[in-house]
């Protein structure tokens, strides 16, 4: 078997995205839609025959210490299975951070899955997903790609039939806000409570009873983060204006995503576009449950 391996991390955005009521854990109960864009990071591990992990990257701004998720991925592989192997690593990013795309998340699971077929450690599927789920709730959605919906934290997951390949373009504000301030921010209005009574639980929703509409995107963190960060919102108009059939925000942001249905109305936006100082744009496309699989070599 090859010491080496290189695997893209995929980024994600939420196609719904509604935020009920809190939690005894302080955290909240959601609804959401997951969906994997072509956009992604590419993580190169290699094996190493001492137990050393060693992080590096593209990006001097990424720590390459426990407060990557990459490193903390691994640390808690080698800790729990006490593994005398080690590995070298080396993170390719191109998924904005603070953008509300999943890259962490998504960059965690991708290395959890790595290191576990090359240190050869036979963990059944179910107990990697669970190690993720220890690293944030967003981390399960990347052990499968596609579309998802998924209830309680984000981490009670059933697959979805697949949406139709659409075209994005990612839009990058200069501007940043945290997850905890767009929370705060909707409890201080008290929206959970409106949609308290309408907790769509995964479990009891089938890939037959939910059908993605794209002209009727919802993320319930577009109506603070957008007052918090006026320059948001003007990106998600931006992409409006551009010929977007539909524009959200991704995740709790900063990253706003636009809908298009060809290449030619997605090349037509980039060039319509109005960007302001310091955005970043990013096109890119779905990327369907097949198409991951066989990008990580998954069986």
């Amino acid at each position: 078997m090859s010491q080496t391996l290189m695997l893209p991390a995929f980024a994600k955005v939420n196609l719904r995205l509604r935020v009920l009521e809190r939690r005894d854990d302080g955290y909240h109960h959601l609804e959401t839609i997951y969906q994997t864009i072509s956009l992604h990071d590419t993580i190169t591990i290699s094996v190493v025959d001492a137990p050393h992990l060693i992080l590096s990257g593209n990006d001097r701004s990424l720590p390459g210490d426990e407060n990557n998720l990459i490193m903390r991925a691994a640390k808690m592989l080698q800790s729990r299975f006490e593994t005398k192997k080690g590995a070298l690593m080396r993170l390719d990013k191109r998924i904005p951070m603070q953008a509300g795309l999943g890259g962490g998340s998504s960059n965690a699971a991708v290395t959890l899955m790595a290191l576990a077929r090359l240190w050869q450690l036979n963990i059944p599927r179910a107990e990697l997903i669970a190690l993720g789920a220890r690293l944030g709730a967003d981390v399960s959605f990347f052990f499968f790609g596609g579309t998802a919906g998924a209830a309680g934290v984000g981490d009670c997951l059933q697959p979805l039939d697949e949406a139709p390949q659409k075209f994005l373009l990612v839009l990058k504000p200069n501007a940043n806000i945290s997850t905890a301030a767009a929370y705060k921010a909707l409890d201080e209005r008290s929206l959970t409570s409106q949609y308290a009574k309408t907790i769509l639980s995964t479990s009891q929703a089938t890939a037959d009873s939910v059908r993605i509409d794209f002209a009727n995107l919802t993320n319930d963190f577009e109506a603070v983060v957008f007052e918090l960060e006026p320059e948001i919102g003007r990106a998600r108009s931006a992409l409006l204006k551009a010929g977007a059939e539909a524009a959200l925000l991704a995740g709790s942001g900063a990253a706003v995503f636009g809908i298009f249905d060809s290449e030619d109305a997605q090349r037509r936006a980039i060039q319509a576009i109005e960007l302001e100082t310091g955005w970043r744009v990013f096109p890119c496309r779905t990327v369907g449950r097949a198409e991951y699989r066989d990008a990580l070599r998954l069986s």
